[in-house]
């Protein structure tokens, strides 16, 4: 009777672990069926909701969300064909620092166009939805500025 329950109540456990995976990422999966036009619209009406933008910085967040989904769409085309060519199965250091440094660039420039289209207050609401969102890995664990989980 023991044995049963035991095995009863981790494979209730499993179960709900695996599907937490599921309903977490479930928006970013939905997106990758959009197109960059309907991924910067939803983006745009979601920065509008949360930071209350003019109507006048709605068209230029619109126009930048526009640029940055059409960016990651390619980017994302172009990892894809990679991977199914296998022509490396993983990318050796100095890629992957060319991809970071990449990555890091393009965040410094759109940092410095939010700066400019938002007000202060804006802006610093944007900075910390943006930090809290970096700090939450796609797994679902937190990791705070010391790179430390929490739970483990």
């Amino acid at each position: 009777m023991k044995k049963v329950l035991v095995t009863t109540v981790l494979l209730i456990g499993m179960m709900g672990f695996s599907q937490r995976g599921q309903h977490f990422n479930s928006e970013q999966r939905g997106m990758k069926d959009m197109t960059p036009e309907q991924i910067a619209i939803l983006k745009t009406k979601k920065m509008t909701l949360a930071l209350d933008l003019s109507t006048a910085q709605q068209k230029e967040i619109q126009k930048l969300n526009l640029e940055n989904a059409k960016e990651r769409k390619a980017l994302m085309l172009e990892r894809k064909v990679k991977k199914e060519k296998a022509e490396e199965s993983k990318p050796s250091a100095d890629e992957r620092f060319d991809f970071q440094n990449e990555r890091l660039d393009r965040m410094i420039v759109q940092k410095g166009k939010m700066k400019q289209i938002l007000s202060e207050e804006q802006f610093q609401k944007w900075e910390r939805a943006n930090h809290h969102h970096r700090n939450h890995r796609k797994d679902g664990k937190r990791v705070h500025d010391s790179g430390k989980r929490h739970g483990k």
